[in-house]
């Protein structure tokens, strides 16, 4: 990341909105924008596989449920935030993931300026190549501020994606069972 390009990015849109960048409560803006960015767009520099790699046997043949993964992320369109819950279950091939290792994953991928479509596939799709098991099911629900705080200004509503991989795609009682574990 080049904090320094971040820092000229941010004194040149502070400038543009006619803001005076010498004025006490600005002059360290563009140093803790640089220093937010580092932390909000670190999924650039992780991968998932780092965090899915490490795997323990296991006979469980049922549906394994982490839900409730509180997430934020960045829009691309606006470079607003997005926020809410990842709930993803999968069903092992004779091996598990540690539980928060799944939490994580979902941190690689919410960790970059993107759309939520894309970081629900994103999330489905390491888990299938990574632990390769029987099925998996990704199901986000966020409040995006570009719908809140601009635009259409309708606060609260929701916007719920969802990607299967493997048999889960094919199979409408998994799916049920999936959302009912996640509805509890």
């Amino acid at each position: 990341m080049d904090k320094e390009k971040i820092k000229q990015a941010v004194i040149l849109f502070l400038e543009g909105i006619g803001e005076d960048t010498k004025r006490e409560g600005l002059t360290e803006t563009p140093e803790r924008i640089a220093q937010m960015c580092e932390e909000l767009f670190a999924g650039y520099e992780s991968s998932a596989a780092e965090h899915l790699g490490r795997t323990f046997s296991s006979k469980q043949t049922g549906l394994v449920v982490e839900k409730d993964i509180t997430f934020y992320s960045v829009c691309e369109h606006h470079l607003l935030p997005f926020y809410g819950k990842v709930h993803i279950g999968y069903v092992p091939e004779g091996r598990v993931v540690g539980l928060s290792k799944l939490a994580r994953t979902v941190e690689v991928y919410a960790r970059r300026a993107q759309i939520q479509e894309q970081l629900t596939d994103q999330i489905a799709d390491a888990v299938m190549d990574i632990l390769k098991p029987q099925a998996v099911l990704v199901m986000i629900e966020a409040e995006h501020m570009c719908m809140t705080m601009r635009g259409i200004k309708k606060p609260g509503s929701k916007t719920v994606t969802i990607s299967t991989r493997g048999c889960a795609e094919g199979d409408p009682e998994l799916k049920q069972e999936f959302f009912s574990l996640i509805r509890q």
